[in-house]
């Protein structure tokens, strides 16, 4: 995949860029570097490799420093909702914004 300037000029568009030339040539050239490092990746056969949870697993064996998955801090909800304009039942109100 390759893109082309008028590519570059409709994302700067739709992302409210104004580039300048100089900037919209330098951007056309890195995403199309950034594409290319991407199909070279693509082009890796990876059949029957299995995903690492870590890149150095594959290196040296590690164990991940995980903690335990436990509630750690106090509920704190109705300090939280003190200054909220309204509340019912532990739930924030909000105004409707969609009809």
């Amino acid at each position: 995949m390759s893109l082309t300037s008028a590519d570059i000029a409709r994302i700067a568009n739709l992302a409210r860029l104004e580039l300048q030339p100089e900037e919209s040539e330098r951007m056309l050239t890195q995403l199309n570097g950034f594409f290319g490092i991407v199909e070279t990746m693509r082009a890796v056969d990876t059949m029957g490799i299995q995903p690492l949870a870590h890149p150095v697993a594959t290196i040296q064996d590690i164990t991940l420093r995980l903690r335990d998955d436990l509630a750690t801090e106090t509920n704190q909800r109705e300090a939280n909702q003190r200054s909220a304009p309204a509340v019912e039942r532990g739930l924030f109100l909000v105004p409707k914004v969609i009809e």
